[in-house]
């Protein structure tokens, strides 16, 4: 790298060149920086992005998968709380960049840690945190959130972990308050055969999240009243028309869909499982995928031999994560080439601890119950 840096590209430069130019300038990047750079695609990123990724899978994976290598740059063409984790989860000497600085999760942002702590004081004000209550936070929210659970004896859960973690905090907790995707929370509880009268709604915007004292105290789970923009726009109404349109398909949805589309779909499992259901499925095999319609299209392309539908008509696109462009990545990897780091994400000292140990514990947990 030079030793004097040149001032920052401008980012307006990129967004007049053609598709082929941007395409031809990021792989040059790429060939020049070498192993010193690894670019990250999340699944639900955009084709045009992701065909430049060395990596691709679900953000905790994405973010173990870089801290492997001896990349000096993790470029993360994600969302923001995934280039969080690359950064908690990396080397000391990576440095985390996520190519636009608006692209975000809503799902994260509908939780702050503010509206979290004052949940938990209201929590331990009636009395309930007398009981033993285990805080639980998807991997979809900001590292002040996971550092909350490290320092609360809870846990950082992925949608492909939660029944193993579910059932340890189970055995060994009084209640869960579980954050920030209620249906996640609300379809794994049901799993363990938790009553719905004993999963509460908390609405950070009311006092007690609008339960009384009597519920909180009685209730197994509580839920954060969040969700995901892209799995909320499935409705059962889609599930009964695809099937009317479509015989012998089946319905495969994530569980951050609502729990009336997932009680009447045929499966239900994380990223990683839709597609692999997908893979193993027979050859002339129909499918209904309720989830983000990049990666619905990809295992279309993929598995010409099966019939593949998107479950909702309407498009189903996560469009924080569509932010990220190729001209956003070829703006950050050519600043790279010129010993300029731009849009680094760097999650404070005292933050990154408490959420490694959180990360730590659900990694003890999962290894724990693989090997069972």
């Amino acid at each position: 790298m030079s030793a004097v840096l040149e001032a920052v590209r401008p980012i307006e430069e990129y967004l007049v060149m053609t598709d082929a130019e941007i395409a031809e300038r990021i792989e040059f990047a790429r060939k020049e920086l070498g192993s010193r750079v690894v670019i990250l695609g999340h699944h639900y990123q955009r084709d045009d992005v992701i065909k430049h990724a060395d990596l691709t899978g679900d953000s905790y994976q994405l973010s173990v998968m870089a801290s492997q290598t001896e990349a000096e740059f993790i470029v993360f063409c994600g969302v923001h709380f995934m280039a969080e984790s690359a950064d908690i989860l990396g080397k000391p000497a990576q440095r985390v960049i996520l190519p636009d600085l608006g692209a975000g999760c809503s799902m994260a942002d509908m939780a702050t840690i503010e509206q979290v702590e004052d949940a938990w004081e209201q929590l331990r004000e009636i009395g309930v945190l007398k009981n033993k209550v285990a805080p639980i936070t998807y991997m979809n929210s900001s590292a002040a959130i996971k550092a909350f659970c490290g320092r609360n004896e809870g846990v950082v859960c992925t949608s492909s972990n939660a029944v193993p973690l579910f059932d340890v905090y189970l055995q060994n907790y009084d209640k869960m308050f579980f954050f920030p995707d209620q249906h996640l929370g609300r379809n794994t509880g049901a799993k363990f055969g938790i009553p719905l009268d004993k999963m509460v709604l908390w609405n950070p915007h009311e006092e007690l999240g609008g339960n009384s004292e009597e519920e909180l105290h009685e209730a197994k789970l509580i839920l954060w009243r969040g969700h995901c923009s892209v799995h909320g726009r499935f409705k059962p109404w889609h599930v009964d028309r695809i099937r009317k349109q479509v015989p012998d398909v089946k319905v495969l949805v994530h569980p951050e869909c609502m729990r009336e589309v997932v009680e009447i779909s045929d499966l239900d499992g994380s990223t990683s499982f839709i597609i692999k259901t997908v893979e193993n499925a027979p050859s002339g095999s129909k499918w209904a995928i309720g989830t983000e319609v990049n990666l619905v299209n990809r295992l279309a392309q993929r598995f010409p031999d099966k019939e593949i539908h998107l479950l909702a008509p309407d498009l189903c696109m996560c469009a924080t994560m569509y932010r990220i462009a190729p001209q956003n990545l070829a703006w950050a990897m050519e600043n790279i080439l010129e010993g300029n780091v731009v849009n680094e994400i760097v999650v404070e000292d005292e933050t990154k601890h408490f959420a490694a140990v959180a990360l730590e514990r659900m990694i003890n947990f999962t290894e724990k119950n693989q090997k069972k």
